[in-house]
């Protein structure tokens, strides 16, 4: 009683190799829930710097239902400077709570829980939204999200045939493109410029930028796919040119993604199309002479789903750290208080 399960980097990892066709499911089958209202996901709440208007820190709370129904909260910082002096730009915990009793159950490191809920969204987002299978695939920005992304596209039925990186910090394109040509893949990466990578069949942003830089000129095929996971790197008249999918409106149309400049460039909402949940129920239709842009804000539902999933893995194998006592004696009142 009152014990409290550690879930360390390492044992995420291990809980984590060869199962992304099982987080896949498991973020579609969170994705339909969210769409059918068994889900409670408040906004995020960005703690901010005057000092480092780069960095951030932000709390994703959010409730599960269902028959193992959890709640619980992501707190993720990104601190891009870091990536400078060689460190990971970001870094996470994320804690289940028992929703029957409110008590925190487990404490996970997180940072590669949330790389495998993003590539996993971005892999399904493929899945159910491409016109075909994509013979290159541009990486726009180089980091562990990239990384990440990419081994899901390749474990899910998207091949890597051809990859362009592209990454301002050309170490770190350089980086992903040996990992790539050495994870045996079958295909063959090789950096790139910008606009090499923007012409891909299949475009993934995985950037920390803060504005737009893609120009408004910039104009996608109609054949397209565009991965928006970074959500601030295309001018707001490019995804009005495009058919708009995103995980949630309310979330994804805020805190000055592109689709929320779109928003205030167009006047109304009408250019979003539907959610990726609407699109796999049949719900929404799509214009087959526009490109697709997928535009995830990244929801604290998928983190519990994986993250649930991942303590019961580790748990299994004996990776989970137990602390017995953690809140010690959760009795309110004892036999010997009534007498």
């Amino acid at each position: 009683m009152g014990s409290l399960s550690i879930v360390t980097n390492a044992a995420v990892t291990r809980a984590l190799v060869g199962r992304e066709e099982d987080v896949l499911d498991r973020v579609r089958t969170t994705y339909l829930r969210h769409a059918d209202g068994r889900t409670v996901n408040p906004d995020s709440y960005f703690l901010r710097f005057p000092d480092k208007p780069d960095s951030r820190i932000i709390a994703l709370p959010a409730f599960l239902d269902g028959e193992h129904a959890v709640a619980g909260i992501k707190w993720i910082a990104s601190f891009p400077a870091n990536v400078s002096q060689g460190r990971q730009r970001a870094s996470a915990l994320l804690v289940l709570n028992d929703y029957d009793t409110g008590y925190p159950v487990a404490v996970l490191e997180s940072a590669v829980i949330s790389a495998a809920r993003t590539a996993a969204s971005a892999a399904l987002a493929v899945r159910v939204l491409a016109k075909r299978e994509p013979s290159t695939v541009g990486v726009i920005g180089a980091g562990y999200i990239a990384r990440t992304v990419c081994g899901y596209l390749d474990a899910t039925g998207a091949p890597l045939r051809q990859a362009i990186c592209h990454d301002t910090d050309e170490r770190s394109a350089e980086a992903l493109v040996r990992h790539l040509n050495g994870s045996g893949h079958g295909g063959r990466a090789e950096p790139g410029s910008l606009d090499q990578a923007l012409d891909a069949d299949l475009v993934v942003f995985a950037t920390t930028a803060l504005a737009p830089y893609v120009p408004a000129t910039h104009v996608f095929r109609a054949d397209q796919l565009v991965l928006n996971l970074s959500l601030r790197d295309l001018a707001p008249e490019i995804v009005l040119r495009a058919n708009n999918v995103v995980d949630d409106v309310e979330h994804c149309l805020k805190a000055g993604t592109t689709p929320h400049l779109a928003e205030e460039l167009h006047g109304s909402r009408d250019f979003v199309n539907g959610t990726l949940a609407e699109v796999i129920l049949g719900q929404t239709e799509l214009d087959p002479s526009r490109p697709i842009v997928f535009s995830p804000f990244g929801l604290g539902v998928l983190d519990l789903a994986v993250g649930q999933q991942v303590l019961a893995w580790a748990v299994a194998a004996g990776q989970a750290l137990d602390i017995p006592d953690f809140f010690g004696d959760q009795i309110r009142w004892h036999p010997d208080d009534a007498a």
